[in-house]
């Protein structure tokens, strides 16, 4: 039988290194990438039949990648592997094209029948994760879900570190921009979300259980 062709989609190298190990006797492994335009040109100059992607990668995240492959390589499906168990980054993920999210909690027998699954078409989550999707896609989390989608993914970033109570420097040194970049992303994210300050912003991202 024909191997499944993967390619793995994770900023950390040991990381990689670890799942390649685990699947590598079972799937055909044929490509990696540790940031958004490295995944999308792998991706698409491979076509594989699955992609495991990180949600949270250098350069964007898993939306960019499900936006910048989708279109040029229909067959391929994509099932997110992450350790954030986040509503916004679960729902956000499969409405952006992915057919399923676990977590790195997951063991390796597991993930190997969930990539196999995900290869059949079957939609796949961690136990927990699958009532995000139920609440957003029967329209309980949609108004929250629209107010997200209108932020770009860095200010997504920024918003999570700024809503957790970081400075801008301490944001500005984690996701390596200039202080005068996040004070922009700032403003542009309290503008799209009509909030008013800091606080607020804390309020709105605690009430969604994004921080």
């Amino acid at each position: 039988m024909t191997q499944l062709r993967l390619v793995l989609v994770d900023d950390h190298a040991m990381f990689r290194a670890g799942v390649r190990a685990e699947l590598g006797s079972d799937f055909d492994i044929v490509g990696e990438a540790a940031d958004v335009d490295e995944a999308i040109r792998v991706i698409r100059a491979t076509i594989p039949d699955v992609v495991l992607l990180d949600v949270h990668l250098p350069g964007g995240d898993a939306r960019a990648v499900l936006d910048g492959c989708l279109p040029h390589v229909p067959a391929t499906r994509f099932l997110a592997l992450s350790v954030s168990d986040a509503p916004d980054d679960v729902v956000a993920t499969v409405r952006g094209g992915a057919r399923g999210y676990v977590t790195k909690a997951i063991s390796g027998p597991e993930l190997r029948e969930a990539i196999q699954r995900t290869a059949d078409g079957d939609a796949v989550f961690s136990p927990r994760l699958a009532g995000f999707v139920l609440d957003a896609f029967a329209g309980g989390a949609a108004e929250h879900d629209d107010e997200i989608d209108r932020l770009t993914p860095r200010e997504r970033e920024v918003m999570r570190l700024i809503a957790r109570g970081y400075t801008y420097r301490e944001v500005a040194t984690e996701l390596v921009l200039s202080i005068k970049t996040v004070e922009t992303h700032v403003s542009a994210v309290l503008r799209k979300l009509q909030l008013s300050n800091r606080r607020e912003l804390a309020r709105w991202a605690s009430d969604r259980k994004l921080i």
